[in-house]
């Protein structure tokens, strides 16, 4: 899932207003968007690929169902994370260094990346914070698709039908969504702080600076717009996900 703009600002140092304040808030919102298709299509194929893959497999190992099915969303949930990151990274650090740097447009944040990274590399350059950006996807998808799952199937059951609707399927994406993003926090913080960096550094030294400089406080900035945003793409992203869905399963 994006993260909303506003929460970029507030968990990069300085926070909110010292990164540009709300005339800062939509930098860098084109590469989120050239991003977004082929992120979706990469996530979804693979998802649904290794769940159908993986699904006559979990029987053997798993005696309970619950179980059973929550261990294939998890592993169709990660892979498909996995390769929605090869697109979803280069766009998130041209999209935050338009933000933190000051950049007018993608353009020039990418073309900025594009002269500063020669030293290095233009792939690190571009691929700065790809193990952060998995190490804070894949416990938030494990968290996500698990519970958005579960969530259907048990409305499904409580009304005796098949399948929700996209409508309620929605609703539990929101929840799903929702309770990922809070829990997942301190991740995205840590995420972020080493894709603003434009030097090399670890997660575990990151991690050390922030604790020295702004305390443990600072792992959970951007909590509640995160929150609130990732809950709303929840239900727009999963909601028109079901609706498709949904309508290619009748069409056939």
């Amino acid at each position: 899932m994006e993260e909303h703009l506003v929460t970029v600002s507030l968990i990069a140092k300085g926070g909110f207003f010292a990164n540009g304040g709300w005339r800062g808030v939509y930098r860098g919102v084109g590469s989120a968007i050239i991003a977004s298709a082929p992120g979706a299509s990469l996530f979804f194929l693979s998802y649904e690929g290794t769940k159908k893959y993986l699904q006559p497999w979990s029987t053997a190992f798993f005696q309970n169902e619950t179980v059973a099915n929550g261990a294939v969303h998890m592993a169709a949930a990660s892979c498909g994370e996995v390769a929605a990151c090869s697109v979803r990274v280069p766009a998130e650090v041209i999209k935050q260094r338009a933000q933190a740097a000051h950049h007018p447009s993608s353009l020039a944040a990418f073309k900025s990346i594009l002269r500063n990274t020669t030293g290095e590399g233009v792939w690190l350059g571009f691929y700065r914070g790809w193990g952060s950006t998995i190490l804070r996807e894949i416990p938030f998808t494990v968290i996500q698709f698990p519970l958005y799952e579960y969530l259907k199937l048990h409305r499904a059951r409580s009304l005796g039908i098949d399948t929700v609707t996209p409508h309620e399927g929605a609703i539990c994406g929101m929840i799903a969504g929702g309770t990922a993003a809070a829990l997942t926090t301190p991740l995205d913080v840590i995420k972020t702080r080493l894709m603003l960096h434009h030097t090399r550094t670890s997660v575990w030294s990151l991690a050390k600076t922030i604790i020295k400089e702004d305390g443990y406080a600072a792992f959970w900035k951007g909590v509640g717009p995160r929150t609130m945003w990732i809950s709303a793409g929840g239900a727009i992203f999963l909601g028109v996900y079901e609706k498709a869905k949904d309508t290619l399963i009748k069409s056939l």
